[in-house]
């Protein structure tokens, strides 16, 4: 429904859509909801990309951290041994 100009008594007259300006409106809206559909198609794609970036990232961690722990039990060893 569209609203037309203020009518006297301070109401407002509403007049129907017609079939035009619906599909019209509709054909708006779904334009709108592709739009957004996409926008968030991609944002995926590019969160999916960054976790795989992550993911060799912690695993270079993991065995940076591996290293450090393996290095510690053995200077652990060594002092345990004087």
């Amino acid at each position: 429904m569209k609203i037309g100009v203020p009518c006297f008594y301070g109401r407002v007259i509403i007049t129907p859509m017609n079939i035009d300006e619906r599909l019209e409106r509709l054909t708006e809206r779904h334009e709108a909801l592709t739009q957004s559909v996409e926008v968030l198609t991609h944002d995926i794609s590019d969160l999916t990309r960054e976790m795989k970036g992550m993911q060799g990232y912690m695993k270079g961690m993991q065995g940076f951290i591996n290293d450090i722990a393996q290095g510690t039990a053995r200077l652990l060893q060594i002092a345990q041994a004087h």
